[in-house]
């Protein structure tokens, strides 16, 4: 996979590596954004990041806060496949608070990947220059929400340097954190409004009918759809995922997905999605 970088100037002659790589190829797109995005910015990033994983797509970005942590946890949550690209070496995880977050990364069959060895610190200058390897390794590059002047458009101009698909994700004309995403689209970036936006483009072969998950009603019940839909599918395990609402508002929803037939218990306090034709 990573051999793909030989292709264009200024990469590094050698990666660092913590876990595995995918044997065969598959399609990589590169989700970015914002480090304090809105909870708009960080729908929509879980959105794309949970349906493309849930589709067979590696998940790539930078294990930064915001954006980046979003894409990497709804691949895992989608039991897909995840690659962190960090700023230093990888004997430490920065940010300190993702340590965690990149474990799961190499547990879930994912890797992390730097340019530098073992004990190299991560520098400031070291994170825009990460985002070439980021947009090297991508079939695809999605930005979700960025402000005009984000390190995010560093990566999207490595990625028209070595000619990759450039996607942005449309926001309010209001909002400064969608202004860089908003001006990308002025300068002829193509628009990802759904995943398939994306699979259109760069996948044709895998932009067949899809089956459909149904929506909830509250935030609540559409989360707790999307985690049945990525295997968590125990209702105690759901809770777990959802440790800002009560069991007894998990339960509720639950409950009310089954009123309204979106899910059906299957016993033992597990559930399943009924699907949309």
């Amino acid at each position: 996979m990573t051999s793909v970088l030989k292709h264009y100037e200024g990469m590094p002659h050698d990666l660092f590596l913590i876990g595995s790589l995918p044997k065969d190829k598959k399609l990589t797109v590169a989700i970015v954004g914002s480090r304090k995005p809105t909870a708009y910015g960080k729908q929509v990033t879980h959105q794309l990041a949970f349906e493309l994983a849930k589709r067979g797509v590696v998940i790539i970005s930078g294990l930064a806060y915001g954006v980046d942590a979003t894409a990497h946890e709804a691949a895992l949550e989608a039991g897909g496949t995840t690659i962190a690209v960090l700023a230093g070496g990888l004997h430490k995880i920065y940010p300190v608070a993702h340590e965690t977050l990149a474990k799961r990364i190499v547990e879930s069959g994912g890797a992390l990947i730097s340019e530098h060895e073992a004990g190299m610190e991560a520098h400031p200058y070291h994170f825009l220059s990460r985002n070439r390897i980021v947009s090297g390794l991508a079939d695809a590059v999605v930005v979700t929400e960025a402000t005009d002047r984000s390190g995010t458009l560093s990566t999207v101009a490595h990625a028209l340097d070595q000619n990759k698909d450039v996607f942005a994700v449309p926001g309010p004309i209001t909002s400064l954190l969608s202004a860089g995403s908003n001006r990308m689209l002025q300068q002829g970036a193509q628009v990802a409004l759904r995943s398939q936006d994306i699979l259109d483009s760069i996948a044709p072969q895998l932009s067949l009918q899809q089956t459909k998950l149904p929506l909830g009603d509250t935030a609540l019940e559409t989360r707790i759809i999307q985690l049945i839909a990525g295997g968590v599918n125990d209702g105690e395990a759901i809770q777990r995922r959802l440790p800002d609402h009560s069991t007894a508002e998990v339960l509720q929803a639950l409950t009310m997905l089954e009123l309204q037939g979106s899910l059906r218990s299957v016993g033992g306090n597990t559930w399943a999605i009924r699907t949309l034709n």
